[in-house]
């Protein structure tokens, strides 16, 4: 293991810190390190395997259609978009649909988007355009993500950033209403802030803003490449608000764990902006893709796997709040996004992640302070009653560890 770890620190770059464990394989919610040690995985990809590792009708799918044809380029049409693009334009209520591989491509797609919709229909100067995003925000990490970005780490040493855009209170809509100008594009919003530290927004928050925007003529774009495809109890997370957007962003789950897929959806009238040349990539809605993202996308909805978010999260947020310890500051989520917060005076919430290693649950954390807690969406009650023990048996011994320094 330690070989392992120190040729990937030799020859890679030190933009990730991931936990000493080495994995080496994974079925269903777990997954298994070098030295045949299981683990249940409490992360999932960050919801990117939300179908669970291995799921065997998405293993077809890759095989079947990797022996037909895989990239041909969007310069000829193949079997495989069309069909895909069809059914998440349905199961979303979006007009049409733009593939793109990374959540991040999505986000820079919707970005150009909102602006050329500003600029032709709205009647917004040229160069002029602006778009608000939320304090405490995770949009990717491309330069005019972290333009949009808070983070003061994702932003030190990388400016110069591209101007026209403004940062809001999240889960306040007067703070909304009150940065809106005339050349205001779009507001993009996540309904739950998942790398922020799994913050749920005030009931009503996301109709609020709905309301705001379309009285104001500015787009609202979601991104739920995190949220989206039932990791929150329900298909969409602003459906919880009764809400449909503008625009639309997913990814992570979109390619069941085994490829990169990410969709750009949005109204006709803003998506028809675009002509051939304005924008475009080259592994972008190829056929493996397509044919990967439709069976994700059916076996979501034919396997129950977002009813099954719904009650397993239920699930898990109770068994956690039942834990008593002094260490846990709040248990915050929806669905299986779920936010455990420690006290950073007792504890980091690292030292919690890499503790509970050795009972076999793998998770991260976010902001230092809170432990991610997003497993597939196929677990059930047994799995998540092993990660509440092996959470309350980590938390109780650092809680020892204070009371005998």
């Amino acid at each position: 293991m330690d070989k392992v770890i120190e040729l990937e620190r030799r020859y890679g770059a030190t933009n990730y810190h991931p936990l000493p464990v080495v994995l080496t394989r994974g079925s269903g919610c777990y997954v298994w390190d070098a030295q045949g040690n299981r683990y249940l995985d409490m992360m999932s990809a960050y919801s990117a395997v939300s179908h669970g590792h291995a799921h065997p009708r998405l293993l077809d799918a890759l095989q079947r259609q990797a022996g037909q044809l895989s990239v041909v380029s969007r310069a000829f049409y193949t079997k495989r978009l069309g069909p895909f693009l069809q059914r998440a334009c349905e199961l979303t209520a979006m007009d049409r649909a733009l593939p793109m591989n990374s959540g991040a491509e999505a986000i820079e797609t919707a970005i150009k988007a909102a602006r050329k919709w500003a600029y032709e229909v709205k009647g917004v100067a040229a160069d002029r355009a602006e778009i608000i995003a939320c304090e405490g925000n995770f949009h990717g990490r491309t330069l005019a993500a972290i333009a949009m970005s808070s983070a003061e780490q994702y932003r030190k040493n990388f400016g110069p950033f591209p101007p026209g855009f403004k940062l809001v209170a999240y889960g306040n809509p007067a703070a909304l209403e009150a940065a809106i100008r005339p050349q205001t594009a779009a507001f993009f919003v996540e309904p739950v802030q998942g790398e922020g530290g799994i913050r749920v927004p005030p009931s009503g928050y996301l109709a609020s803003c709905a309301e705001i925007c379309a009285r104001n003529e500015v787009l609202l774009v979601c991104d739920e490449v995190q949220t989206g495809l039932g990791r929150t109890g329900l298909f969409l997370a602003c459906q919880h608000d009764g809400v449909k957007p503008d625009g639309l962003l997913l990814g992570k789950a979109l390619g069941g764990g085994l490829y990169p897929v990410s969709l750009f959806l949005a109204r006709a009238d803003v998506m028809d902006l675009f002509r051939p040349g304005d924008h475009g990539s080259t592994f972008g809605g190829n056929a493996l893709a397509a044919t990967l993202g439709l069976e994700a996308l059916d076996i979501l909805v034919e396997e129950g796997l977002v009813e099954n978010s719904a009650e397993m999260g239920r699930y898990l947020r109770r068994g956690l709040r039942e834990i008593e310890s002094p260490l846990v500051m709040d248990v915050r989520g929806r669905g299986l996004l779920v936010g455990l917060e420690i006290d950073p005076d007792r504890v980091m919430a690292r030292r919690v992640c890499e503790r509970l290693l050795r009972y076999g649950v793998l998770t991260k954390e976010t902001h230092d302070t809170v432990v991610r807690l997003a497993p597939p969406l196929t677990i059930q009650r047994d799995d998540i009653d092993i990660a509440v023990s092996a959470i309350r048996t980590t938390l109780a011994e650092f809680e020892q560890q204070d009371d005998n320094p």
